[in-house]
């Protein structure tokens, strides 16, 4: 099958309507990274009928133990179809071995430093390959933390990114039990004998999530741990980062707490930056968790359109001034 790039081999796995809207699938080799193996689904959504008047790309990026259907149901529901049937042209990414994307012959060994080395910048070269333009990027969770990595080690530079949203992301929650050399050590023994975490043994969520991303994260949270791998420290190069940056919290949040989604967005203190925490203190319905942010009835009403008018004018309604700070601006 002839490649649907010129950077490297890309394959159209689908091509379907789905309703009002439209559903490309493909399976991108970048062939960047020391396992060839490695293959990543990319969904692009669109309105039916529209194809040809596509509007600024959204990249999407899931959270851990999670795939394109966090986004974007079955049924055609979620912030996916939500922004394409606004214009925008949306684009889904499922990490290594996650949903679409095959599991790659070093599985086990996946993390963060490769995502951010290797296949977001991939992502990044063929979705402006195939619009011209750069896309904004929205994570949720790991997919927000991933973000930030590649911002922060500079794997995402301006160039290819219009802006960044981080919806319950962040690294700065201590787990002091894990500052204990001889349990962080006991940690790392008991995490080698596994290949992979099961989401669906674990209770937190239909993928499964290989042990070295388990063991990079066990890295980050020990003594003297940092956000970053061995080559560059992440946390640092944020402060460098100049992209507009929306980071939100959810009052509700315990996994990804309010006040630790706030120190990462203030760790870009270059960038233009604004905070928004969605809880009944500042007129949302509920105080919202860590999944409800994103995949509820209340999130469709209150938080979607606040994502939409964020990325149409890259900053909240002058009527949430109070729910967002300009930290970085």
């Amino acid at each position: 099958m002839q490649s649907s790039s010129e950077l490297f081999p890309v394959s159209l796995m689908s091509a379907e309507l789905r309703g009002d809207l439209s559903e490309d699938v493909y399976l991108l080799k970048p062939n960047n990274s020391p396992d060839s193996s490695v293959e990543l689904a990319l969904t692009r959504l669109g309105r039916a009928g529209s194809e040809g008047e596509r509007g600024v790309p959204v990249v999407l990026l899931h959270g851990s133990f999670s795939n394109r259907r966090f986004w974007y149901s079955p049924k055609g529901i979620g912030l996916g179809p939500y922004l394409a049937r606004a214009g925008f042209d949306v684009w889904i990414a499922e990490m290594r071995g996650h949903g679409l994307s095959p599991r790659n012959e070093n599985y086990r060994d996946n993390h963060v430093a490769q995502y951010v080395r290797h296949d977001l910048p991939a992502i990044a070269d063929f979705i402006i390959e195939q619009t011209g333009q750069a896309a904004h990027w929205i994570g949720h969770s790991l997919g927000g933390v991933t973000l930030a990595a590649a911002l922060g080690g500079g794997y995402l530079e301006a160039s290819r990114v219009r802006s960044a949203a981080l919806f319950g992301s962040q690294v700065s929650r201590i787990y002091w039990p894990l500052k204990l050399p001889p349990v962080e050590w006991g940690g790392r023994l008991l995490l080698r004998a596994f290949p992979y975490l099961s989401g669906r043994r674990l209770k937190r969520g239909p993928e499964d999530e290989p042990a070295g991303l388990a063991l990079e994260t066990l890295r980050w949270l020990r003594l003297f741990g940092r956000f970053g791998d061995a080559d560059q420290d992440w946390w640092a190069g944020l402060t460098q980062v100049s992209v507009p940056i929306l980071a939100v919290g959810a009052a509700a949040d315990h996994q990804d707490p309010a006040w630790a989604c706030r120190k990462l967005l203030e760790q870009c203190s270059a960038a233009p930056s604004q905070f928004l925490l969605l809880g009944k203190e500042n007129g949302f319905s509920s105080d919202f968790g860590h999944i409800e942010m994103l995949v509820s009835k209340e999130a469709q009403r209150e938080v979607w359109p606040l994502t939409e008018y964020w990325l149409q004018h890259l900053q909240l309604p002058a009527g949430f001034a109070e729910q967002a700070s300009a930290i970085g601006s």
